[in-house]
């Protein structure tokens, strides 16, 4: 038997790309004598849909295009991820559903079992759980088929009550397989292949495993669709590419295939915001980014990903000095544009600036010049990026890693602004390390003075970032714990920190709450974002 894993970028809700991507996936493998084909979960409608599954029109697009698909599975089968209906009144109106396409028609739905409720994941908003369970019989073959988290309820403190493969091997199924929806992170695939292997060697039958690729606003999601064998063999498709990838039932043990290797962190970091930048103007029909080119690490980066991803011709860097801005700044920004072969444009924020203070001068009297002076250059600057983004029809990219994120250490309507945020699942000690993995790999583009200069905001005379925060290496590792790892203060003193910096930091972290919830969307590359998979109240005593 043969059989096509299909790994595509699908769109959410554009059913006529998503519908005709797929019809033509099927065609191709037809002609390659493929028997069944399996497309991830959730491909009719893109994921994560999220409350456009609320909307009756939206399911009913759903089952338009299933029926469309199903006139094109004649001599092949398919199985292909998408919302159904629940015709019992009683639970959620909707089941989370692999459609079996066969001979022209539906012949079979699978339900998704095991609902995620964490995280980025709100399935159980819009899904019933499944509660039966049956294989599919195929040209001789019975084959368990699953959905994404039916296939992770292995660990020792399990999250679920039960575990679908439990009751689907009863039926002794020739093989196994499962459509995902399951969003990169830099730790997952080794995660992934943990789940998959273990299963496969549970169950001794081989597991066959297909993941979405492409990005969807914040989540990316890095195919890595895989087979995986009960003697422990990992067959890999390639990541952040879409692919069809044909297997032979008989073949998989025996076939020579390339070895595994876990890919390197900073590899699979700069691949996936690379795609993340790229989807997000491809899919909202967007061309051009502007940014602010500031002479500092964070946006140095953030140019380099977005000139890799939608060319040089489509990325303008804007240098904004201030009085405060070094000569080094602007020489080592303009340094970089010519690197990378960009236009750059310069604007002086000195007199907008001033023409702020003179009016608010009578307000302000009495009151010695601290951060609100600050503040208004970062907000000047934010005004004049978002009048070209609005004139010139550039989008504007935000330049903020995870560190300042974290602890707030950023002007609301100033640095904050952008229509998503490239590093901000980045902690700051991540963004120097990536910026020397782009150097080795990419010819250079960072002047390494950007690289080796004490990060500095230049919103005052000798300003560093060290006068406000500790090392970043130290804030990077109490952040991590406590954001990641959620450890309380006393076990991240215990760890070797000092209590009175830790204390500060977490008081940071959690007052600056209100600011995170005005940020742009930030590319998710870690298990634990800021964004819809960390969700605390504003208004909270919790260390603060």
């Amino acid at each position: 038997m043969k059989i096509a894993l299909a790994q595509l970028d699908y769109h959410v809700g554009n059913f006529e790309k998503n519908t005709s991507k797929i019809i033509h996936a099927i065609s191709e493998a037809k002609k390659d004598g493929v028997d069944i084909i399996a497309f991830a979960e959730l491909a009719i409608c893109g994921y994560p849909a999220w409350d456009f599954l609320e909307f009756d029109d939206f399911i009913n697009r759903c089952e338009a295009s299933i029926r469309e698909i199903a006139v094109h599975c004649i001599g092949i089968a398919a199985i292909i991820g998408g919302p159904s209906r629940n015709p019992v009144p009683e639970g959620k109106n909707l089941y989370n559903t692999a459609f079996f396409l066969n001979n022209g028609n539906v012949e079979k739905l699978i339900h998704k079992t095991l609902l995620p409720t964490y995280d980025v994941f709100d399935e159980y908003r819009y899904f019933e759980p499944n509660t039966a369970f049956a294989c599919v019989d195929y040209k001789g073959k019975k084959i368990a088929v699953t959905i994404c988290e039916d296939l992770w309820n292995l660990d020792d403190d399990p999250m679920y009550t039960i575990n679908p493969m439990d009751y689907l091997i009863k039926e002794k199924p020739d093989f196994a397989i499962n459509i995902a929806a399951s969003p990169f992170s830099y730790t997952h695939d080794a995660s992934r292949v943990n789940v998959l292997s273990r299963n496969a060697a549970k169950y001794n039958i081989p597991f066959f495993y297909v993941n979405h690729t492409g990005a969807q606003t914040e989540l990316i999601f890095d195919g890595a669709s895989m087979v995986a064998h009960p003697d422990g063999t990992i067959i890999k498709l390639p990541v952040f590419e879409e692919k069809i990838s044909i297997f032979n039932l008989d073949e998989i043990c025996t076939g020579k295939y390339p070895e595994y290797t876990a890919p390197q962190k900073y590899a699979l970091i700069t691949s996936a915001l690379v795609e993340g930048i790229r989807d997000y103007f491809h899919k909202m029909g967007f061309k051009k980014a502007v940014l602010g080119l500031s002479g500092g690490i964070d946006s140095a980066v953030v140019f380099a990903l977005a000139v890799k991803a939608l060319g040089k011709e489509n990325v303008l860097p804007v240098l904004l000095p201030s009085p405060y801005t070094s000569d080094a700044s602007n020489l080592e920004a303009i340094e970089m544009a010519k690197r990378l072969g960009t236009d750059h444009k310069i604007i002086s924020i000195a007199s907008i600036t001033s023409s702020y203070e003179s009016v608010l001068k009578p307000l302000f009297e009495g009151f010695e010049p601290g951060l609100a002076e600050e503040n208004l250059q970062a907000r000047s600057r934010g005004t004049l990026l978002m009048a070209l983004s609005n004139k010139l029809g550039y989008i504007l990219i935000n330049t903020s890693n995870k560190s300042e994120i974290a602890v707030g250490y950023s002007t609301l309507y100033g640095d904050s602004i952008g229509a998503f945020s490239v590093l901000g699942d980045l902690y700051k000690t991540e963004v120097y390390e990536l910026a020397n993995y782009i150097n080795a790999t990419e010819n250079n583009p960072i002047p390494e003075f950007i690289i080796t200069r004490p990060p500095s905001a230049e919103l005052r005379p000798g300003q560093k970032d060290s006068d406000s925060l500790p090392p970043y290496k130290i804030l990077d590792e109490i952040l991590f714990e406590y954001i990641e790892n959620r450890k309380g203060p006393k076990e991240i003193i215990a760890q070797g920190h000092e209590e009175e910096t830790v204390q500060r930091i977490l008081k940071l972290v959690n007052a600056s709450e209100y600011k995170r919830f005005q940020a742009p969307p930030i590319l998710r590359v870690s298990e634990k974002a800021f964004g819809v998979g960390r969700r605390l109240p504003i208004v909270a005593k919790y260390l603060s």
